[in-house]
């Protein structure tokens, strides 16, 4: 069976209350795991605290937390403290994001967004193992202090994205798990044999890898409005978020990626979202009425390796249209 999260809105919500009773709603639904991103909005770290005191037997994840604001140990730090804090069910979700909000929000240089990533995993493993953190790479040197509290008796799962060929190759060989967006369900299978082959160069099984494709859904009474609502959603990424979602798209066939971010790169946004078209929708989304989406999300269920599919909203959705969309895909639905 696919497990079925829920990737929490990353549009800002009226009020932690609000994102609270999302995770709350997923959890009397039957989600397996509620993500919840970070972005310019709230911090992640004290709304997941919310969701971990309020919750019973979800997980809770952080998608993403990036590599460049905090620190590998305060990364490490904060995934102990929320392990205990939820009593075993948080997931840590780590990734570089991208250059147009690590260097324009956070004021940082990207840098190797791959090299950040591994030494930051593999600090990160050395915090929750409570021994003394000693580190010598090329990002991070660290030396002589250990977690000053307890380490988790079961360390959380460390689970990355990445975009690319390499950088999922790379999380088959070091990562516990991988969050894949912007794929198709053909895409989703290309990327799972990079993760098999990162595996088998770590000599890892990747069975021990946990596969997650996080999948733009809206399911409304109106289906126009839902797929309206997609449709700026990935007009929006793919123009206006960096390169690595028209390249995901261009490495699947889309020649059209490129005339999307280039229009809306050009403040065209009409002629982007126009290139948006059907197809790519039904190919990237599961949108319109409950049974067209309940098809649509099955197409990705039965790609072999996939073991998670992370429901998420358009970024324009309302409260009101999250929560619709939450119930129709429901795993208790």
């Amino acid at each position: 069976m696919t497990d079925r999260d829920v990737h929490l809105p990353v549009a800002a919500q009226p009020t932690i209350e609000s994102i609270v009773d999302y995770a709350q709603t997923a959890e009397a639904g039957g989600y397996d795991c509620a993500w919840l991103p970070e972005t310019w909005g709230r911090d992640g770290v004290t709304v997941l605290s919310a969701m971990a005191e309020r919750t019973e037997e979800i997980d809770i994840g952080s998608s993403i937390l990036n590599t460049y604001s905090r620190t590998p140990a305060v990364l490490g730090q904060t995934a102990a403290t929320l392990q205990e804090l939820s009593e075993g069910r948080f997931r840590l979700g780590l990734g570089p994001s991208g250059p147009v909000v690590i260097e324009n929000w956070h004021g940082v240089e990207y840098g190797n967004p791959l090299r950040r990533t591994r030494e930051t995993v593999d600090i990160v493993r050395q915090v929750l193992s409570g021994e003394t953190v000693d580190y010598d790479g090329e990002d991070f040197d660290l030396s002589g202090f250990r977690l000053r509290c307890d380490p988790p008796e079961t360390p959380p799962p460390i689970e990355v994205t990445g975009m690319g060929p390499k950088a999922v190759e790379l999380a088959g060989r070091f990562a516990d798990g991988w969050h894949g967006i912007m794929l198709t369900p053909e895409g989703m299978a290309e990327r799972i044999g990079d993760i098999e082959r990162g595996a088998d160069l770590g000599d890892r099984d990747p069975d021990d890898v946990q596969v997650t494709a996080g999948v733009t859904c809206c399911v409304l009474d109106d289906p126009a409005e839902a797929r309206a609502l997609a449709r700026q959603h990935i007009g929006f990424y793919v123009g206006g978020m960096g390169t690595f979602y028209r390249d995901a798209l261009e490495r699947q066939g889309y020649d059209e990626a490129t005339e999307i971010y280039d229009s809306w790169q050009d403040g065209d946004r009409e002629h982007a979202l126009e290139l948006v078209d059907e197809a790519i929708l039904d190919d990237l989304c599961a949108v319109g009425d409950p049974e067209t989406a309940r098809e649509q999300l099955e197409a990705y269920e039965a790609v072999d390796g996939l073991d998670a599919i992370a429901v998420s909203f358009p970024r324009g959705a309302s409260e009101e249209q999250v929560r619709q969309t939450m119930d129709a895909v429901a795993p208790d639905a």
